[in-house]
């Protein structure tokens, strides 16, 4: 069976040691990722000096290259991000913007680096805007390469226009726990099965043919 590991980007505004929503459920996404026998780590985005850009460095000290070493590491890749006014975090936009030099990246056979590997979104916020946010993300990590499983994603939202934080509910729900749950094994699956048989390059026999 094929070897597996995860990373997660916490994509929250705040820096450590405040505590963090999208780190609670960022790490409820690894325990269960864990139990499917992955091992993984997270990274709290805003602690490192990333740059505005769309390269791979944008040199002067830039902490991108060292996270984007940890994805290229990893097999899987959950983005967690929090809702603000119905949006992904700008932490979040920018690591999206910051994946783009990835669609110039190719391996000796013409194919993205970011191929075989399984990208997985989690959510929270005090706020509608979880499909919304969901959406975005999915969409942006697929242009880019990664492949998302089935229902790979997960999400909690307080009521609307309260405070009451992920980190703050009480008992958390058992529909959070299922997506979570189902997140992590869709995403392993899905990642062994890419490990075991990638992608074929872009010029591969028969590519794009309509069956005879």
């Amino acid at each position: 069976m094929a070897s597996i590991r995860a990373l997660v980007l916490n994509c929250t505004l705040k820096p450590s040691p405040v505590p963090s929503s999208s780190e609670q459920l960022g790490r409820e996404v690894l325990a269960e990722l864990a139990m499917q026998g992955v091992d993984g780590e997270m990274l709290r985005v805003v602690d490192h000096d990333v740059r505005f850009g769309v390269s791979t460095d944008e040199g002067d000290g830039d902490g991108w290259p060292a996270i984007r070493a940890k994805i290229l590491a990893a097999q899987v890749l959950i983005i967690a991000t929090p809702i603000w006014l119905g949006q992904p975090s700008s932490v979040c936009k920018m690591v999206l913007e910051r994946l783009d030099a990835e669609l110039s990246e190719t391996d000796a056979e013409g194919r993205l680096l970011t191929y075989g590997k399984v990208a997985g979104v989690a959510v929270v916020g005090n706020e509608d805007g979880a499909h919304h946010t969901i959406g975005q993300v999915q969409q942006a990590l697929n242009e880019v390469g990664f492949t998302c499983a089935g229902a790979g994603a997960t999400y909690w939202v307080g009521e609307a226009l309260h405070t009451l934080d992920y980190q703050d509910a009480g008992p958390k729900p058992d529909t959070t726990g299922r997506t979570t749950k189902t997140l992590a094994l869709n995403s392993a699956h899905l990642a062994r099965l890419l490990a075991e048989q990638p992608y074929p390059p872009p010029d591969a026999k028969g590519a794009g043919r309509e069956p005879a």
